[in-house]
């Protein structure tokens, strides 16, 4: 356990994950701002103060997970009162902002659009180089995406505290949203015959990738504007998605380069 300088008590539990645990303590973290990932409450539990617990979480759009007791007492033995409340390690940007300050400096954005994708290292990989190539931001879900934790900011070389980061409650309004704001919603799927090269990634763009297992999701792939993929010669059907996105994100460089 560490105290930090904002007087919180945090914990190291499994992989390093920094949480904090008993319910008021989770309800003051919250009013206090602290950067929430997410909050797991014993499913059993219902009493007068989880239920404010519960509320106050939905008011700021903190998922909640309802888990069995066992779940809880494997992370911590200690007195959690039915709540563990895990920290994120970054703090994250507004999507309308990091927008905005681009038009502002006459730049064209281009923004990278995390859909589903859960593997921390895959993740941390992305951000080193969308940090690098100098992506302006990443956009992730709420739910459904990897956990920014002292293992994805150690996979990402330091990367995640200079990238912006926004977390969005919902990706296909998001990507609407990008879409009215000028950008051009480019998804990098394998079913399509046209190459990366086709793009034109000197225009404000908004770049999907999706999960390894499934793709991008039909509801994202419905709103693209344009598909494209990677040049594939080999015997393998298909990239690592960190590889995918290192390749498709150093190709808009070079265009606008």
């Amino acid at each position: 356990m560490e105290k930090r300088t904002d007087g919180f008590l945090i914990n190291k539990g499994e992989h390093d994950k920094d949480f904090i645990f008993g319910t008021r303590a989770v309800m003051e973290a919250i009013h206090a701002h602290k950067e929430i990932d997410k909050i797991l409450v014993d499913k059993e539990v219902n009493n007068e103060l989880i239920k404010e617990l519960l509320t106050l979480a939905k008011q700021e759009r903190i998922n909640v997970i309802r888990v069995p007791d066992a779940k809880l007492n494997r992370i911590t033995r200690k007195n959690h009162q039915g709540v563990i409340a895990y920290m994120s390690a970054i703090q994250y940007a507004s999507l309308d902002h990091v927008i905005e300050e681009c038009y502002s400096k006459g730049v064209a954005p281009l923004i990278l659009v995390l859909d589903r994708i859960t593997d921390v290292r895959n993740f941390g990989a992305m951000a080193r180089t969308a940090e690098c190539a100098g992506v302006h931001a990443i956009v992730i879900p709420e739910k459904g995406s990897a956990q920014i934790n002292s293992d994805a900011v150690k996979t990402s070389a330091g990367a995640l505290n200079h990238l912006p980061v926004c977390r969005v409650k919902n990706l296909y309004y998001t990507v609407k949203d990008l879409k009215k704001m000028g950008l051009n919603v480019v998804a990098v799927t394998e079913k399509t015959d046209r190459l990366l090269y086709t793009a034109d990634f000197t225009l404000p763009t908004a770049l999907i990738m999706g999960s390894e297992e499934d793709g991008i999701s039909q509801e994202l792939i419905g709103i693209s504007d344009e598909f494209i993929k990677i040049p594939m010669a080999g015997n393998i059907e298909s990239l690592n998605v960190s590889v995918s996105a290192g390749v498709v994100i150093y190709e808009a460089i070079r265009q606008r380069n």
